[in-house]
């Protein structure tokens, strides 16, 4: 008790002798610091697991572990989850994107640690997923909750929790710049010039940890050999093309197979075998799908392509065709391998896959243009590194992103412009088919998803349930005009539900419709509900997302409708009135700048 009292007279003393918008600048950079270390301490587990495992297979030969350790890494991982967490913590970035969308922007405690662990079991055990969304989704946590213990308002924790993903980023890649961006365009969050200074000071921070304790290089090395020449780019758009329909393909198969996992296999050993055994075969006859895959995506920058058979049944044939063979059964058969990672009780995300995916592409494009000799000579490093871009903007919806996080990543600022080029290509192509990213997709399906149309973002926070009146006297069928009148009297509403004995809507009464009897007390007992109600133009279900509700109100033209539950019950009514009051209060609390 003495403590509380303590900590509750510093915070006392912090609100009368700090203002509000420097100690939010003071818990940004605590949240930069935590999340750094975070990132660190998870790409220190991987990688230790993922060496002490693999750290001696033979690179001329077939590697038959590789049917083991992935089994085993999404069985420790899957019962880690469903024992110790006992809570969903896949897809993370969804989770981040929940959480603000619902307003409340609270993500439990256990995420600060819960997917660190799982990802980096899942991962260096060989899963084929990223480390970067788990990690995402504890800086969030972390931001989320360092706000809840300052208490801070609700319209800070949400900014906090941008300062955690950003954080979480630039911590991981060492990229600060990546960082900033991905909070504005994947997570959607407004960039004021009450936000921007707490997201920049994380994302430097973050990555300022990062530099001291794991020096300053790039994460990838990549020296620009080749210079790019202005008639690329006709090749560079043709890529971008190429980048966004690989980017279709891995974001259509991906819902299919989650949608098979998900509704096909209900118990969770079956996931665990389907997914186990897939994984383990198709990284045995492919490793490159090991892990992360940066180490093949740091062999084909290096101009070591003839590395990536290495550990597989096909060491030795590093022939032109051989290796576009093996190159394209990988990109077809990566979105498999992340599927079956997740489904089968895994935790990681797509950021990597992405990457991954890009890089080979890239090689694979430049590469089977150069042995056919279709045109001029294509820089296969150079398109590799515009690949990673390319597929990133697109599966992520975020070509900025894409663009600088890949100079940032491999330090190749030279290629800026080709960069951008891809990254908008891409971008532009997947928009033609899928409006929303991996990420965001299954929120815009529900309603749920922030977006920075501000419009569309207030009716998000809009909470369904919090606009139902429920002042409406309902009145049953066979009432007689005598009773509806005497209720008439003591309510202050013209509109009366008409509802069964199981509770419901038949319809309404209308006082206009029955303003010219009512006051005819012979007709009393002559009329009952049944004949002067009238049916309501459409219903509200009360699972709706708030968009689709001011949809029917505009195809309907009415000011008011009646609200049902998911048996049809009646629950009341909404108006267009109280919407629009409530949409004011949202506006002003949530995207008013300081």
């Amino acid at each position: 008790m003495p403590q509380n009292i303590l900590f509750y007279k510093l915070l006392l003393w912090r609100e009368k002798h700090i203002k509000g918008k420097h100690f939010i600048l003071f818990v940004s950079f605590l949240v930069g610091i935590f999340t750094s270390f975070s990132a660190m301490l998870l790409k220190l587990i991987m990688h230790w697991i993922q060496q002490l495992l693999t750290g001696n297979f033979n690179a001329d030969s077939a590697n038959f572990l590789y049917l083991v350790y992935p089994l085993a890494g999404i069985l420790l991982s899957g019962l880690f989850i469903k024992y110790v967490v006992r809570d969903d913590i896949s897809h993370g970035v969804t989770k981040v994107l929940y959480a603000i969308a619902q307003r409340k922007s609270r993500i439990k405690s256990h995420n600060t640690w819960s997917s660190l662990v799982a990802s980096a079991v899942t991962i260096g055990f060989g899963g084929s997923v990223g480390a970067e969304a788990p990690i995402v989704l504890t800086g969030s946590a972390i931001g989320s909750n360092l706000g809840r213990f300052f208490r801070v308002e609700q319209k800070t924790l949400m900014l906090l929790i941008g300062c955690g993903a950003a954080g979480a980023v630039a911590g991981i890649f060492k990229a600060p710049i990546a960082g900033l961006v991905f909070v504005i365009e994947v997570l959607l969050l407004d960039l004021t010039m009450a936000s921007i200074m707490p997201l920049l000071i994380s994302s430097v921070t973050a990555a300022t940890v990062s530099y001291v304790f794991t020096g300053t290089e790039a994460m990838f090395k990549f020296q620009q050999t080749e210079v790019f020449e202005m008639g690329c780019i006709p090749h560079v758009l043709a890529f971008g093309i190429f980048c966004g329909l690989l980017s279709l393909y891995f974001t259509r198969v991906t819902n299919k197979v989650e949608r098979f996992y998900r509704k096909r296999l209900d118990a969770y050993w079956q996931k665990y075998a389907v997914g186990g055994i897939s994984l383990s075969l198709l990284i045995f006859l492919f490793p490159p799908l090991y892990g992360e895959g940066y180490d093949t995506i740091s062999a084909i920058l290096n101009g070591q392509s003839e590395s990536i058979m290495e550990q597989s049944l096909f060491y030795g044939t590093g022939h032109y065709w051989e290796i576009l063979i093996f190159l394209g059964l990988i990109l077809l058969t990566k979105v498999f391998a992340t599927c079956a990672t997740n489904a089968g009780g895994g935790c990681g995300g797509i950021f990597a896959p992405s990457l991954f995916l890009g890089c080979i592409a890239g090689y694979t494009f430049a590469h089977t243009s150069n042995f056919f000799e279709l045109t001029r000579f294509l820089p296969e490093k150079n398109f590799a590194l515009l690949g990673m871009a390319g597929v990133m903007a697109a599966v992520m919806h975020a070509p900025l992103t894409g663009v600088f996080l890949i100079a940032e990543l491999t330090g190749g600022y030279e290629l800026f412009l080709p960069l951008m080029i891809v990254s908008i290509g891409s971008y532009m192509t997947i928009l033609v088919f899928e409006p929303h990213s991996l990420y965001s997709m299954r929120l815009a399906q529900k309603g749920e998803l922030m977006t920075h149309h501000k419009d569309k973002a207030v009716l998000t926070l809009l909470n369904c349930s919090n606009v139902v009146e429920k002042d409406f006297q309902p009145v049953s069928p066979d009432m007689w005009l005598g009773d509806v009148v005497k209720m008439i009297a003591k309510s202050s509403r013209n509109m009366f539900p008409v509802v069964d004995e199981k509770g419901v809507l038949l319809g309404v009464v209308l006082l206009d419709n029955i303003r010219n009897i009512m006051f005819r007390p012979e007709l009393y007992s002559r009329f009952q509900v049944s004949k002067f109600m009238v049916s309501v133009p459409d219903k509200i279900h009360i699972t709706m997302p708030m968009e689709q509700i001011m949809k029917i109100f505009d195809d309907t033209k009415a000011w008011n409708l009646p609200v049902i539950d998911e048996e049809g019950l009646y629950m009341g009514f909404m108006s267009k009135s109280k919407i629009f009051n409530s949409y004011r209060e949202v506006l002003v609390d949530n995207f008013s700048e300081d």
